[in-house]
């Protein structure tokens, strides 16, 4: 674990219409929460997308045929080049509308929830696997109640 501030640089983009997008401040601020003891600094871009990007995107890195809620790229650096690059996050603003009154959950809500899990796939943590999925949506849980945020994976 890290102590102190941590050093950001996020760049949020909308290439979707904004209605209901929360605006880059709050992006921030769920990104510093994700990243709070884990890392010192960091650089990353914030893409919100339509549901078209969302669906060419998530065929050519992931070969799925459909737009998704988050798409993480971590940053490949060459070997010995030491930056704070993080990676990117391209956020399908559709879907997550979609997502959120279908799960009865506040658009907000989920978008930082999708932020803050977006985050830790930049970091390395996956859900491949039963215990892998388990310590990832626990340390989203304890990063969203830190926010004040309800619990992601709470039954409806």
């Amino acid at each position: 674990m890290t102590k102190g501030p941590v050093r950001l640089d996020v760049s949020v983009s909308y290439a979707a219409p904004r209605t209901g997008v929360p605006a880059a401040t709050s992006f921030r601020k769920w990104v510093a929460a994700a990243l709070r003891g884990r890392i010192r600094e960091a650089d990353l871009a914030i893409r919100i997308v339509g549901a078209k990007e969302g669906r060419a995107l998530n065929r050519h890195y992931r070969g799925k045929d459909y737009a998704t809620n988050v798409l993480s790229f971590p940053a490949e650096l060459p070997e010995g080049v030491k930056m704070p690059l993080l990676g990117d996050l391209v956020i399908c603003a559709p879907v997550v509308a979609r997502e959120a009154k279908e799960q009865h959950k506040l658009a907000v809500a989920h978008y930082a929830h999708l932020t803050v899990h977006g985050v830790l796939h930049l970091l390395g943590w996956d859900h491949d696997d039963d215990k892998e999925a388990e310590a990832m949506e626990q340390l989203e849980r304890d990063i969203l109640a830190e926010l004040g945020l309800p619990d992601p994976y709470a039954e409806e």
